[in-house]
Formats: C-alpha cells, sequence, structure tokens
C-alpha cells in the first residue's frame, strides 16, 4: 500500500490509498476463505466449493465488495500514522473503478484536529490565594475521626434524636396491608429521614420492648402510585435501642488511630496534612483561574463533531452514573419525561467549553514542545501499581497500549497545565 498526501489545510486532509493488483488479489482470496463456508453449490460439500466456481455462479464480483472494505479497513490506519495525520471524523471516500487484474486506489477526504495560534497563556496575572490552618480545622477532623470509630451500644432509656432502633413494622393502608410495608428487626436512625415524613418523629420516647402504632400520609409524588397521598398506620415494635458512643480524645486514642504515641503528635500530623490538602485545593482553584482567562483570550473554532462526541461520552457516564444507582439512562428520561436530543441540547454548551479547554491546553503543549516521556508513564504507573496494589507490569497489561497513549496525553495536559501556572504572575 502506497499512502500519498494530496492537499492539508487547517480543517481537513485529502490523501490517496494506492494498492497493487497483487495485494488486492490476496484480500479477494482472503475474503473467500471468510466467506466459502455461506455457499451452498450442487456436486460440492458446503465450504468445499472452488473460488471459481462460487464466482461462476454468483459473478465475479461476489468476493470484491469485502475485499474492498477489508483492504481499506486493514490498511487506513496504517494511511493515517503514515502521514501523521491527526483525524477527528469518520472519512469520506471514493473508490476508483475496480479492473480485476489492475492496481486499485482510493481517494479520501477527512476532518483533522485544527491547527491553533494560542496566545496570552504565559505571565498571567493571579490573586495567590492564602492557606492557614486554624485549632477549628484540626478539632473537627478529630471529630471526624471520633465518628469513625464510634460504637453502638445499647441503652433502657427512651429513643431520642440520633438514636439508632432495632424494630417490626408493619404498613396498612384502608386497614390492608400493603406490598413492601413490613419489615423484622429493621435499623432506623431517627432524625436520618430516611422514612417518610414524621415515621421517625413518633418514636421518639420510646424505649426498649415497647409497641406503638405511628401514623403518616405518604407525600403526593410518592413513587408508588397506589400509596401516594395515602393515609397510612404503621405498627410498630421496638427491640432495642442503641446510641453512638464516641471514643475519648486521649493517648490512647491517638495510638488506636494512627501510628503515633501521643495526641498531641497526632494533632500535629494531622495540621500538617490538612495545610498540605489546602494548598492542593488552593493550586487547583488557581489553575482554573488560569485556565479561564486563557479561554477568554483566545477565540477559536471547535469543530462540531468534537463537540457530539463528547456530548454522547457525557451522556455515557452519566448512564454509568445512573446504573450504579439501580438505574439508566432511558429509565431516567422516561420518569422526566424528557427527550435525548432535548438533554443532549442542555449539556452542548458544557461539552463545548471542555472541548475547547482541551484543545487549548494542548496547543500550549504544542507551542512549547511539551512531551511526556516513557519515563512519566512507568512514573504513572508505579503510582496506580501503589494505589491498587498491584505488579506495575500488570498495571499496563490490563490499561493495554490505548490506554497507555490516553495516559501519556494526559500526563502532556498536565504538564502544560503546570507550565501554564508556573509562569503566572501572583500579586
Amino acid at each position: 500500500m502506497k499512502a500519498t498526501l494530496i492537499s492539508k489545510d487547517k480543517k481537513e486532509a485529502k490523501f490517496k490509498m494506492e494498492f497493487t493488483a497483487e495485494e488486492f488479489e490476496e484480500a479477494v482470496i482472503g475474503e473467500y476463505k471468510r466467506k466459502k463456508d455461506q455457499f451452498e453449490i450442487d456436486g460440492f460439500r458446503k465450504g468445499k466449493a472452488p473460488r471459481s466456481i462460487i464466482e461462476k455462479h454468483y459473478g465475479e464480483s461476489v468476493f470484491i465488495e469485502g475485499a474492498i472494505n477489508a483492504i481499506f479497513n486493514e490498511n487506513y490506519p496504517k494511511a493515517i500514522e503514515e502521514l501523521g495525520l491527526d483525524i477527528i471524523d469518520r472519512p469520506a471516500v471514493e473508490f476508483d473503478n475496480f479492473k480485476k487484474g489492475e492496481d486499485f486506489s482510493c481517494n479520501i477526504t477527512v476532518a483533522v484536529y485544527p491547527e491553533i495560534e494560542v496566545k496570552d497563556y504565559k505571565g498571567i496575572e493571579l490573586d495567590k490565594i492564602k492557606v492557614s490552618v486554624t485549632n477549628k480545622d484540626v478539632d473537627e477532623e478529630l471529630e471526624k475521626l471520633r465518628q469513625r470509630n464510634a460504637r453502638m451500644v445499647s441503652v433502657e432509656r427512651p429513643a431520642k434524636e440520633d438514636d439508632t432502633v432495632l424494630l417490626d413494622y408493619k404498613g396498612f393502608v384502608d386497614d390492608e396491608q400493603f406490598e413492601g410495608g413490613t419489615a423484622e428487626k429493621f435499623t432506623l436512625k431517627l432524625g436520618s429521614g430516611s422514612f417518610i415524613p414524621g415515621f421517625e418523629d413518633q418514636l421518639l420516647g420510646i424505649k426498649s420492648g415497647e409497641e406503638r402504632d405511628v401514623k403518616v400520609d405518604f407525600p403526593k409524588d410518592y413513587h408508588a402510585e397506589k400509596l401516594a397521598g395515602k393515609a397510612a398506620l404503621f405498627k410498630c415494635k421496638i427491640h432495642e435501642v442503641k446510641e453512638e458512643e464516641k471514643p475519648e480524645l486521649d493517648d490512647d486514642f491517638a495510638k488506636d488511630v494512627s501510628e503515633f504515641d501521643t495526641l498531641e503528635e497526632m494533632k500535629k500530623d494531622l495540621k500538617n496534612n490538612i495545610k498540605e490538602q489546602k494548598k492542593k485545593h488552593a493550586e487547583d482553584q488557581m489553575k482554573n483561574k488560569v485556565l479561564e482567562k486563557v479561554y477568554e483570550a483566545n477565540d477559536i473554532q471547535v469543530p462540531d463533531v468534537m463537540v457530539d462526541d463528547e456530548i454522547s461520552s457525557m451522556m455515557q457516564e452519566f448512564d454509568q452514573q445512573l446504573r450504579s444507582q439501580g438505574l439508566d439512562l432511558q429509565k431516567y428520561f422516561e420518569y422526566l419525561k424528557k427527550d435525548p436530543n432535548e438533554f443532549r441540547e442542555e449539556i452542548k454548551e458544557d461539552a463545548h467549553r471542555k472541548v475547547k479547554t482541551r484543545m487549548l491546553v494542548a496547543a500550549v503543549a504544542d507551542a512549547e514542545g511539551i512531551e511526556a516521556p516513557a519515563e512519566d508513564v512507568d512514573e504513572e504507573i508505579k503510582i496506580m501499581a501503589i494505589q491498587y496494589k498491584q505488579d506495575p507490569d500488570k498495571i499496563r497489561e490490563m490499561l493495554g497500549e490505548e490506554n497507555i497513549g490516553f495516559l501519556q496525553k494526559d500526563i502532556r495536559m498536565r504538564k502544560a497545565m503546570d507550565f501554564m501556572f508556573e509562569s503566572a504572575v501572583f500579586k
């Protein structure tokens, strides 16, 4: 195969792919081998008929279309790589008239990644975000640690807000027990708002072993239509009342939850960690401000196909989020009575902004000659290996060549972002 670039501008490229008669004959033979089992011809077992016999029965062109598709699909990626084209859409292809025993060629027109001249990305003026850590910050973090290490203990007193009760309940509407309204030894935290409004409030003051009738009204927009807006009675029995018991803040607590022997040592370490987190957050905010200023300073053409691809990607990501919650995009649209095209239009502006931002950062990387060499990729894979407790070679194998390429692009973009931030002028 020979690939020849005909022309290239900021939006598209035109090139020619040429194949010798011998190359095309090999493609036809390959197509015959793939398809011969589909033909039944008298005098031959299925799949055993020679190519010449099949062509005689069905015409000489019977394997031509498949051969054209096969030889094109195999060689098109090679041509793109050989010509150094960064394509963003499917190609438009014009095939020359095919004649048996002669060379074969096709002309391709394809949209390419636009050439961008990015400006005003160095020396951006920024207000520096100051970072400080207060005693309140440390106390809040300590309280979170106490919360995570709290335990539940049974109490004999009446239940109060934030207590957890273990209960049986049976729900009735119009004196009939309804489906899904019954449970045994169910754990409920009072004040969590996880039940119908008013249900939890009516259990305040109840003790272990007691029974109580709880009367509530289902919300009018309740998901089960048969119950929406209906008055209900729940017969409840409490098995146990528990309260949360948090550990004391002392040296023993520090030893239990950290590598430190004293509470003061742990506090000092917490303070340093909080400071690092705040510094990282402040840096991210300032980097976002850099991106905003570069975005506003550059008016570039964003190809529609790239925006459409981003919209599809965003919808796919949203679908995955919904599936993790037991829903999917189709059910989501049905529930909201929303049209998918309407949803695409709603997120179009956000998709356009994301694509334009990526294009500008990539243009900075091009302008500054920023690359992501193999050692950068190796370092990133080592970090992932530590995070997932896997061997680096295993991580590389799991990623595969395509995802390694995406990782390399991601590293390059981060380095370009860091370059703009480091060249910024702080007020």
